[in-house]
């Protein structure tokens, strides 16, 4: 099997994929196509259907695994296959694990050095909130575990909440020996606990879609109601210090036109605010290289508000 990871412009595809998107769409002339996504545990490739009532494509749905022939082009410095023949495929002809996304990371290695963050808070209450969620809970610490992070924005991959959370928490600690006046057991618990939401805002792969809590809600509400949810079991919490971490996970997409219910009113809102948008950003132009080779300008991205350039090393 090739994995995406390893097309290039001009390779020939003729391989089984798993389909994760499929949407009919019409041209200006009015002719019809199929946007599709690929999918392989390495990533995901765009892929045009010209031509769906061509004998050679036969009909398939979302998550079905089909066999694709067509050839790899560059658009707009992204790869992109332009699919001539498509047939389904039966159990036996494919492995689902080669198409389930996962981190590039070790999920243990990097469970266990959150672990060890946990275990670096000193405040009781908030230490035992975070044991509740992440120790206790097997349920939830096997959600987080194979969560990603977003649908398809960064870290859409199984683990991709886990290193995600993970990254947002090294950047606060990071924070806080640059700026003493930070809570550091506010603030790492915080970043920890920003998107536990997401456990229940996107469904488990292969789906890895919008439930109706996430929805109806979003992961920010709901992870602030599966915040208050635990500390109830916990007694004695004090309420200022529920309101504290509560308004850090509210406001931590930092402005309202980003979904955010509350703008950062303490400074741990804004560190929790700056890491996360650093990661998110940061993680997203990384995985747009990762899947160019183009070094030139790669159009207008609108996550960035920006045309955008590739780079490489020399």
């Amino acid at each position: 099997m090739k994995y995406i990871k390893d097309y290039k412009e001009g390779d020939r595809m003729s391989d089984v994929y798993m389909c994760k998107h499929k949407q009919s769409a019409v041209t200006k002339n009015g002719k019809p196509y199929d946007n599709v996504i690929l999918q392989d545990k390495t990533g995901t490739i765009d892929a045009k259907i010209w031509d769906p009532n061509n004998a050679g494509i036969e009909e398939f749905d979302v998550l079905d695994y089909i066999e694709v022939h067509g050839d790899v082009i560059n658009f707009q410095g992204a790869l992109q296959v332009n699919v001539k023949r498509v047939r389904c495929c039966k159990e036996g002809e494919y492995d689902p694990a080669q198409y389930l996304p996962v981190s590039s990371k070790n999920i243990d290695a990097m469970m266990k050095e959150l672990l060890e963050y946990i275990d670096s808070i000193q405040n009781s209450y908030l230490k035992e909130l975070l044991m509740e969620f992440f120790v206790k809970d097997e349920q939830f610490v096997k959600a987080f575990r194979n969560s990603s992070a977003a649908k398809t924005i960064h870290h859409s991959f199984m683990g991709g909440l886990l290193e995600h959370t993970l990254s947002v928490t090294k950047l606060c600690d990071y924070y806080c020996r640059q700026y003493p006046l930070l809570k550091r057991d506010l603030l790492i618990s915080a970043a920890i606990c920003h998107d536990i939401g997401k456990t229940r805002e996107l469904s488990l792969f292969p789906e890895n879609d919008y439930t109706d809590d996430g929805q109806f809600l979003g992961h920010i509400v709901i992870g602030t109601e599966m915040v208050g949810e635990k500390i109830k079991k916990i007694s004695g919490f004090p309420k200022i210090l529920e309101n504290e971490l509560k308004h850090c996970i509210l406001a931590h997409h930092g402005e309202y036109e980003f979904g955010s219910p509350k703008k950062p009113a303490i400074m741990e809102a804004l560190a929790l605010n700056f890491a996360d948008n650093t990661d998110a950003k940061l993680q997203t132009f990384t995985e747009l290289m990762n899947n160019t080779t183009d070094t030139g300008w790669l159009g207008f991205n609108r996550l960035f508000d920006s045309n955008i350039k590739g780079t490489r090393m020399e």
